[in-house]
């Protein structure tokens, strides 16, 4: 069984994702810069997509997987160099 969202709250820090198995994920907004940086009129104009696999905003190009989410994966598009 594929867990999916169902659906999506923010609050000043968190965006809270609402899973189809009962689960309530909160992801702190600064693992996704664009998020963070939006206003909040922008974060709310969402989409859920693939059926629940997904969340996307067209408006600031952010696109978020739930298996990504569950797999504890923030912004993938600056990756972090660790040090050697």
């Amino acid at each position: 069984m594929n867990t999916l969202a169902k659906t999506l709250k923010f609050d000043a820090n968190t965006m809270w994702v609402e899973l189809t198995d009962g689960r309530t994920l909160g992801i702190p907004l600064a693992w996704f810069p664009r998020l963070l940086h939006a206003s909040p009129e922008q974060r709310e104009r969402y989409e859920i997509s693939g059926g629940g696999a997904g969340l996307h905003w067209d408006e600031i190009d952010e696109d978020i997987s739930v298996a990504g989410l569950l797999a504890g994966r923030g912004d993938a598009t600056n990756p972090v160099q660790e040090a050697a």
